[in-house]
């Protein structure tokens, strides 16, 4: 049994996006501060959050403050995807396509893949593994079920862009569950 793992390159990437979200969620917190004159300082928070508000907030501060919020909450969000496609790991069994990745560990039977879905991108094709019912419930922890169900869907599972000998694992897949053809998204225009 191969596994198959992102390659350097793809590691690569993957880290120089990473470091990117990590910038954009310290300017969050810190824009978000700033916005609404406030303080994170555990003894100062809720003062200086009721003085800010008995101050008044104009639409300036609102909106921003608004904005960097949804960044606050939803950074960490791509910053965990970021990090189980740094970890992710296929191996194809008898039994079927096992997916690894920080506390998941899933077996996706071949009769549960129904189709591959892939995007017409030359740079990095995307490909999709759609499949027949969630086997999300093979991870036992709820908090990481969540997040991988937040990350991919119930019935979705990404084949990244940068795994090693990624073309091997796609003909794998097609051969032990009878894919039919990808289905060929196009690829969203630069224009």
């Amino acid at each position: 049994m191969t596994t198959y793992r992102l390659s350097p390159a793809g590691r690569r990437s993957t880290l120089v996006l990473l470091v990117a979200a990590l910038l954009i969620w310290a300017f969050a917190i810190w824009s978000f501060a700033s916005t609404l004159r406030i303080s994170y300082s555990p003894l100062q928070f809720w003062p200086s959050l009721q003085q800010s508000l008995a101050d008044g907030l104009g639409v300036g501060q609102v909106v921003p403050a608004l904005l960097m919020l949804v960044l606050i909450i939803a950074t960490p969000l791509l910053i965990w995807a970021l990090c189980a496609e740094w970890s992710a790991a296929y191996t194809p069994t008898a039994q079927g396509l096992r997916y690894e990745s920080l506390g998941v560990h899933v077996i996706y039977p071949w009769e549960s893949i129904g189709g591959l879905r892939s995007t017409a991108d030359a740079d990095e094709p995307l490909d999709e593994l759609l499949l027949d019912g969630d086997q999300g419930a093979q991870i036992a922890n709820p908090l990481v079920r969540f997040l991988h169900r937040q990350a991919f869907g119930a019935n979705r599972l990404p084949i990244y862009p940068g795994v090693a000998q990624r073309d091997e694992l796609l003909a794998e897949i097609k051969r032990h569950s009878a894919v039919p053809a990808p289905i060929v998204a196009a690829a969203p225009s630069s224009a």
